[in-house]
């Protein structure tokens, strides 16, 4: 426990280690390590090497704070393009539920009512922002993630419950007929509620320009990681548009595989009501559909709750996939998208791990996810090192945001112990 505690030397053994690395036909990388007292060769993983030295580089740097100040930009203009959405949306939601009564439509009320829920939807996300500058208090140790995920919880509650009372109303209009629409309000009203969303979607700005970019980017940042490893991920880190890091090892999996954080901040939220803002226009281009058969054949008329069966069908589609991420996180389950296998592996592939056990993935929020993990090293091994280099690791490759390890040493009993070989 005592060396745990202590303060290591500045040049601790691997933190300080300029490593010599040569490449040959039939050599892996190479690099001088000091373990204690000791000056001895030992083969380095070349994805550990990588990940070494952008860490290294990223502390000199102060990487870090460059990447707040990146994140609190990308915050005030992702809150800016979210209240110009919910402005609009708001208004025109006003005027659809006038038209809909007046049109006699219940496809146009329907429209109106996923609107709605839009609305509700990008009051969660500047919720969210705004919450997630809020320090971690005693009350609240990891701070306010989690009122996003309520959020979209009563969001989705609500959406359901509504879809359910139009539904039972569109069903009574098939059986009753006992209803007139006015084709032409509805028709107005519904090439309106097209243009709006256009005009939405263009105020969210230029969403599917940014996606390109950000794969161009990082298939460039690939490339240079193949004819420069030793630099390409300390310019990642300096720039935050970063490539995949491949190992010159074919069966090799990449240890550092890390993210565009810069753009996928700011899509987080806007990718989210950019999404929306799509279902709504298809929605209303159905309506505008409907209020053309009305117009021209006006004994037609049953396709306004044909309409709303419709959509009634797309709302619990495209939400049950939501509501099924949302249960995730509150039952902390592993983050979608990242195998609980595959960080055990990458655990394990740091010099002098023996053992990796008591691994917990869970997410904080949709896109904030949260680690621990004990990793049993043998007697030789600097804990700090290993500490750093794990640290490191779990942020570039798999941009968790809080993450736990505790280093300890390795015995032999823990091959056997079922608790310490975790989730299968």
């Amino acid at each position: 426990m005592a060396d745990l505690l202590s303060t290591p030397p500045r040049s601790s053994p691997l933190l300080a280690a300029s490593p010599d690395i040569s490449r040959g036909p039939d050599s892996r990388h190479r690099c001088s390590i000091d373990v204690g007292a000791d000056m001895h060769e030992k083969e380095l993983d070349p994805e550990i090497q990588r990940i070494f030295q952008s860490s290294e580089e990223g502390s000199r740097k102060g990487s870090h704070c460059h990447a707040m100040k990146e994140k609190i930009g990308v915050d005030k203009r992702a809150r800016r393009k979210l209240i110009i959405a919910s402005t609009l949306c708001v208004l025109f939601m006003i005027g659809e539920i006038i038209g809909g009564v007046l049109a006699g439509s219940l496809a146009i009320i329907s429209d109106a009512a996923h609107l709605l829920t839009d609305f509700a939807s990008f009051m969660i996300s500047l919720l969210a922002l705004m919450l997630a500058t809020r320090s971690p208090s005693k009350k609240f140790s990891f701070g306010w993630y989690r009122a996003e995920i309520l959020g979209a919880l009563l969001s989705i509650l609500f959406l359901w419950i509504l879809t359910g009372v139009l539904f039972y109303m569109a069903v009574r209009r098939v059986i009753d007929q006992n209803y007139t629409i006015n084709a032409t309000i509805m028709l107005i009203t519904a090439a309106c509620g097209v243009a709006f969303n256009i005009i939405m979607g263009i105020s969210l700005g230029h969403h599917g320009h940014n996606h390109s970019h950000q794969k161009e980017a990082s298939n460039s940042k690939t490339d240079e990681s193949n004819s420069n490893p030793g630099l390409s991920v300390q310019e990642a880190v300096r720039h935050e548009s970063y490539g995949a890091i491949n190992s010159n090892d074919s069966d090799t999996e990449p240890l550092v595989q890390v993210k565009d954080t810069h753009k996928e901040r700011e899509n987080i939220n806007i990718k989210a009501a950019f999404i929306h803002v799509v279902g709504d226009l298809i929605q209303s281009i159905g309506v505008l559909i409907a209020a053309f058969i009305i117009y021209f054949k006006p004994e037609w008329k049953l396709a306004d709750p044909i309409c709303t069966f419709v959509f009634s069908l797309i709302v619990m589609v495209t939400t049950f996939k939501i509501f099924l991420d949302i249960v995730n996180v509150l039952m902390e389950g592993t983050p979608r998208g990242i195998d609980i296998t595959s960080v055990r592996r990458s655990f394990l592939k740091i010099p002098g791990v023996k053992d990796v056990h008591n691994l917990r993935l869970w997410s904080l929020s949709m896109d904030k996810i949260a680690l621990s993990v004990h990793l049993a090293v043998d007697s030789q091994t600097d804990p700090l090192k290993t500490l750093r280099l794990g640290s490191a690791m779990v942020r570039l490759k798999y941009d968790i945001s809080e993450s736990t390890i505790q280093v300890e040493e390795y015995v032999a009993e823990m091959d056997d112990c079922t608790h310490c070989q975790g989730a299968k």
